[in-house]
């Protein structure tokens, strides 16, 4: 299938022809419950990338050191011997870091998460619970 020539013939283009457009310029078909002003926005915007040579090159290498690795959520070292304080229902909870883990009420665990499921009885993220990540900490 021959591309038109100027973008504007793309606003006389049928369904039909714009699906079989698609297809050959994408060898692909294209996404099914697409609406018909975006396939031509989609063809035009592919037609002009086509005639004036895409993407700049420092665009192009930018986008090419992305990364589909999440960041990590930052949140401060917690180094051993360190405390962590939080009042809950007008109790005062310490947890002191240690090697292993935490330590809280006289009991070893390796996760803040799951020091505040026990004080609370809910799934809680325990970075987010004792202050160092998330909207408690803003």
């Amino acid at each position: 299938m021959r591309l038109p020539g100027d973008i504007a013939e793309l606003e006389e283009l049928a369904r039909p022809v714009l699906l079989a457009l698609w297809q050959a310029m994408f060898d692909a078909p294209a996404p099914r419950m697409l609406s018909q002003p975006f396939l031509r926005r989609f063809i035009a915007f592919e037609m002009q990338s086509r005639r004036h040579g895409g993407l700049p090159r420092a665009v192009t290498a930018a986008l090419g050191k992305g990364t589909d690795a999440k960041p990590k959520a930052s949140s401060p070292a917690l180094k051993p011997g360190g405390r962590l304080l939080r009042e809950w229902n007008g109790v005062t909870h310490v947890v002191d870091v240690t090697e292993q883990g935490f330590a809280w009420n006289g009991t070893n665990y390796r996760s803040l998460s799951a020091i505040a499921r026990e004080i609370t009885g809910a799934h809680w993220s325990g970075p987010r619970f004792f202050g160092l990540s998330g909207k408690a900490a803003q």
